[in-house]
């Protein structure tokens, strides 16, 4: 509530408006141009909390199929394996370069070989599913060919990454709400404002929906 009364502040000050009651009768003018004036202000932030949380939501989705593997070679499978590294883990890409050897082979070069071993035991421990072999130049990682079976569990498993994704932009939108309905906005201004929000959760339903489709064709096909 305190940020929302200094963006209110700033608001009236950038705009240079000055409320001046002449007369009795003018008050009640003015406070009703003060009621709407912090109800658009008050939709404005809450609008803006809720993009940013719809963005995160977009984010952690996209984070989550990048390594969902499809049965083609992507640097970002490995992005969730950590490395034992001088008696701290790191994540693998920051103690080694990771590249595409082949459509189905990433390549794992350590800046200091010594980790050849200590990544190849992170890499089975991570339980992947990927074949692993050390050689002279680093590690090689293959990633094997999907079974029908496989592709339908992995389609299904990036449906339930967006439902998480959605429950997310769900809860954004009550939580706008809920704050927008405690500012006692008045009601034609709240009608509006539900509109907006819902305009938005739509939006961002669609994104989530795209990138769902865009995974699940790379896995079924």
């Amino acid at each position: 509530m305190a940020s929302l009364n200094r963006v209110a502040f700033f608001f009236c000050i950038t705009n240079c408006i000055t409320l001046r009651p002449y007369q009795d009768s003018n008050l009640s003018v003015i406070d009703n141009f003060i009621q709407g004036l912090y109800g658009i202000i008050a939709l404005m932030y809450n609008l803006d909390l809720f993009k940013k949380e719809a963005k995160g939501a977009e984010e952690w989705l996209g984070k989550e199929y990048s390594q969902l593997h499809t049965g083609r070679a992507n640097p970002a499978l490995l992005d969730g394996v950590n490395v034992e590294s001088y008696g701290s883990f790191q994540p693998l890409k920051n103690v080694s370069s990771i590249s595409i050897e082949d459509p189905k082979t990433l390549r794992v070069i350590p800046w200091d070989k010594g980790l050849n071993k200590d990544i190849e035991r992170s890499l089975h421990e991570a339980n992947l599913g990927f074949s692993i072999s050390v050689d002279d130049a680093g590690v090689r990682v293959i990633i094997p060919a999907l079974t029908t079976e496989t592709r339908t569990k992995l389609a299904k498993i990036a449906k339930e990454r967006m439902e998480e994704a959605r429950i997310t932009v769900r809860k954004a939108r009550e939580a706008v709400l809920s704050e927008l309905k405690e500012q006692k906005l008045p009601e034609d201004t709240f009608a509006r404002a539900k509109e907006e929000v819902q305009k938005l959760v739509d939006m961002a339903n669609n994104t989530l929906e795209a990138l769902f489709n865009r995974k699940e064709s790379d896995i079924l096909n």
